[in-house]
């Protein structure tokens, strides 16, 4: 089964196991940090996560707290453990919708 829309494994490469016939994903390849003109610098407050972040800023797009792992890969240090609290005044980079539908999710990143 293909990964669904806006998932962290759109770009993984497979291999199909030849004695299950499994498909396995390869290597995810995360889409670094840049520093895009409509980057968003949000200031964390107590309560903030990944997955309310993900909501604020992307409520728009169908899902749009399953992309908390877009913000994880797009910090200048990214975020490996996204069950780590996040800390009160600490500045998170959002990338804006814009560099999800055209950079991060762009068809491509494929050929890389």
């Amino acid at each position: 089964m293909p990964p669904r829309l806006f998932s962290r494994f759109t770009f993984c490469s497979t291999v199909t196991d030849p004695t299950t016939g499994a498909l396995i994903l390869l290597e995810r390849e995360p889409y670094p940090y840049a520093p895009f003109a409509d980057n968003i610098q949000h200031t964390v407050t107590s309560g903030d996560t990944l997955w309310s972040l993900a909501q604020r800023y992307y409520g728009a797009i169908a899902a749009g707290a399953n992309l908390w792992w877009v913000i994880a890969d797009f910090q200048p240090d990214p975020i490996f453990d996204p069950t780590i609290q996040l800390a009160p005044g600490a500045v998170i980079v959002v990338p804006s919708v814009r560099t999800i539908q055209t950079e991060i999710f762009d068809e491509a990143r494929r050929d890389l």
